[in-house]
């Protein structure tokens, strides 16, 4: 069994530059590793950490953030938040005020805690990738994320938090 680290709450985290900062007050719903092309672009990496979680779980403060809309390879929107100083992408939804929001993982102060639990777009990773033994793979964009909410709820479950 893995040692697993816990989150301690409320997660804190912010841009590079500090201007934008957040709390998270409830446990995130999942981690997943996406590594499809945009992510790869978003991060300048080979996959991007998205965090969901539930909006009145998020406090928001300092400068307001920018947003970009852009078309994801489903058709859907994707409404992406960042700081207007740095560039830093801290938050993208799939809809405007949406009930639950994606966190750029990455930008937590502390995300040394931090084990995805699944990897989408496993088609387009690069090359040398390696996943976990025990994360779940998706060749490309799951129909629901069920198993992954479920996935993380039970790695923590285990380790007592």
């Amino acid at each position: 069994m893995l040692n697993i680290e816990s989150p301690v709450l409320p997660l804190e985290g912010r841009c590079q530059c500090g201007e934008v900062r957040y709390r998270i007050t409830e446990l995130p719903l999942s981690l997943y590793a996406c590594h499809c092309q945009e992510c790869q672009k978003q991060s300048s990496s080979g996959f991007g950490l998205s965090m969901p979680v539930k909006r009145d779980a998020l406090e928001f403060s300092g400068i307001e953030m920018k947003l970009w809309k852009r078309k994801a390879e489903s058709g859907n929107d994707v409404f992406c938040h960042f700081c207007p100083n740095c560039g830093t992408r801290l938050l993208h939804e799939s809809a405007a005020d949406a009930p639950v929001v994606n966190i750029k993982a990455g930008t937590l102060s502390n995300a040394k805690w931090l084990s995805p639990v699944a990897h989408l777009w496993v088609s387009s990773a690069q090359t040398g990738t390696v996943f976990a033994s025990d994360a779940i793979q998706f060749e490309t964009q799951p129909n629901s994320f069920k198993q992954l909410r479920e996935a993380w709820l039970a790695k923590y479950e285990e380790s007592g938090v």
